[in-house]
């Protein structure tokens, strides 16, 4: 029997990542970060200088690169052609670079074939900003997450007040604020709720809630005949 296919969407510092992952854990099913397969793509073509406006390099680079997710430790790893970019991709900047690249039309073409890969079998939690809407229109369960600016700003704040960040509240949540501009008004698959998904709001939500509220809306699907 094929097992569903559930997307979560939402904008940046929702808390997409984490609930998906313990999600897909507790159904043991897949995790696709498919976030990450953008921020690689943003990420190789930054080290070979291709811009934006260079449409032909940047499907050459879209086909010849290999992303791979690898389970370490109980950690999810990425590789871009072989090595680990993981820590590289986390990076704020890198996150408004794949917005910028992600927006491109021989960008999201080259992509939309790999990430269907990944989820033609089912059985996979993926999230993201269009898989409702434009990657995964037919997946049997599909959330929206929402959360208030000032409360994903500080989630990404204290995240990398772990790493030793720089940088302000302030700074951080007008990034976001960017950030969000960006992915709702770009032209092709804008941020956008799919009209069939469960919006959650996560502002004052534990992760734990949230992803329990997730597998109860899973088991009353899987219940439905």
């Amino acid at each position: 029997m094929k097992k569903n296919t559930i997307v979560i969407d939402g904008p940046a510092g929702a808390g997409k990542s984490t609930v998906s992952q313990r999600l897909a854990k507790r159904l043991h099913y897949l995790y696709l970060d498919t976030g990450a397969l953008y921020r690689a793509i943003a990420l190789a073509a930054h080290q070979k200088n291709i811009p934006p406006t260079n449409s032909k390099k940047l499907y050459e680079l879209c086909c010849q690169c290999r992303i791979s997710f690898k389970k370490m430790k109980g950690k999810q790893k990425v590789y871009l052609n072989g090595k680990d970019v993981t820590s590289a991709l986390r990076i704020s900047p890198m996150g408004l670079l794949a917005s910028h690249y992600s927006k491109l039309p021989v960008v999201r073409k080259a992509l939309l074939w790999h990430q269907r890969k990944f989820g033609e079998k089912g059985g996979i939690v993926a999230e993201g900003r269009d898989l409702g809407t434009v990657v995964f229109p037919k997946a049997e369960l599909k959330f929206f997450l929402v959360a208030s600016l000032k409360e994903r700003a500080k989630r990404r704040y204290l995240e990398l007040l772990k790493k030793d960040n720089q940088r302000s509240l302030h700074q951080i949540e007008k990034e976001i604020q960017k950030r969000d501009q960006q992915d709702r008004k770009r032209a092709l698959a804008p941020l956008k709720k799919a009209k069939d998904a469960i919006e959650i709001d996560t502002t004052t939500m534990t992760i734990d809630q949230v992803v329990s509220a997730m597998y109860k809306k899973f088991l009353e699907k899987m219940e439905r005949p």
